[in-house]
C-alpha cells in the first residue's frame, strides 16, 4: 500500500462519525448494513450519512450494493487488512519482543478455526 492510500483511509476513520459506522460496518459483516439503518444507528441525518459515506468509500474502505430500494453498505475487509499491515509491517524493527503483545491482543477477537471447531 503506498502512503497515500493509507493517509486517506486514516483521514477518513479520523472523523467520530465515520469511525462508529466504519466499526458498525466491520461487526457486521458480511451482510452489511443499509444506508439508512447506518443514519438512525450513529443518529445522524440521512443527508449527512451519504457525505460520511462518501468519504469513506472514496478511501476505499466500504463498498456499496444496490438491493432493491436500499443501498447496503459493507467494510472492505481486504482494503482495512492493507491498512493495518501497512502500520504494522515494519513493527519495532524486527524484534519480535515487542511486536508479541500486539499480536496477543489481536489474537483472541478472531479465534482459528481449529480453536473453534476442538
Amino acid at each position: 500500500m503506498e502512503a497515500s492510500v493509507a493517509l486517506d483511509a486514516l483521514s477518513a476513520l479520523s472523523q467520530e462519525t465515520r469511525l462508529a459506522v466504519f466499526r458498525l460496518l466491520v461487526r457486521r459483516e458480511p451482510d452489511g448494513v443499509a444506508a439508512g439503518d447506518l443514519a438512525k444507528a450513529v443518529g445522524v441525518p440521512a443527508n449527512t450519512m451519504s457525505v460520511h459515506l462518501g468519504v469513506l468509500s472514496r478511501a476505499g474502505l466500504v463498498t456499496s450494493e444496490r438491493h432493491s430500494r436500499s443501498i447496503v453498505y459493507r467494510a472492505d475487509l481486504a482494503r482495512f487488512r492493507a491498512l493495518m499491515l501497512f502500520m504494522l509491517m515494519d513493527c519495532c524493527d524486527g524484534r519480535s519482543d515487542i511486536c508479541a503483545p500486539l499480536i496477543a491482543d489481536l489474537t483472541p477477537c478472531c479465534p482459528s478455526k481449529e480453536t473453534v471447531d476442538v
